[in-house]
């Protein structure tokens, strides 16, 4: 469920993003690419995210970048029981200039609210991903 890549490219573009898929893989696997544009905070933004790993069912790693700020999101599937998985995900961003280390500094600044909708959000999916496959998944 987790890689159905192109359920996430409709979602993003529902929300309004760009997103186009830039490599000539057949499967998913580790390679894909993709090239996204969206409006965050009244300005335009550009990303290039790539596959970078991918140890299905275990591990999901993309690496991003953007002018200014790269980044590492990595979801983990670590089976509990048969019935039951704990899903972790983390997100790492690593300004590299200026005006990147000012945006990364206002997240941080709100970082405890920001950190309860990420947790939410990623709760709420798993609940989603629960209803579909019928497996509980506990976030962490």
């Amino acid at each position: 469920m987790l890689s159905d890549f192109e359920a996430y490219e409709r979602n993003a573009l529902r929300r309004g993003a760009d997103v186009r898929r830039v490599d000539q893989l057949g499967s998913p696997d580790v390679g894909m690419m993709w090239k996204a544009m969206f409006s965050m905070r009244g300005k335009p933004r550009k990303l290039d995210i790539t596959l970078q790993e991918y140890d299905r069912p275990n591990r999901i790693v993309f690496f991003s970048e953007s002018p200014g700020i790269t980044g590492n999101l990595s979801i983990d599937l670590i089976a509990m029981s048969r019935g039951r998985t704990r899903l972790s995900v983390g997100l790492e961003l690593k300004p590299q200039n200026l005006s990147a280390r000012l945006l990364i500094q206002s997240l941080k600044l709100a970082k405890s609210n920001l950190t309860s909708r990420f947790k939410q959000r990623v709760a709420d999916y798993a609940k989603v991903i629960e209803g579909r496959c019928g497996t509980a998944i506990q976030p962490h």
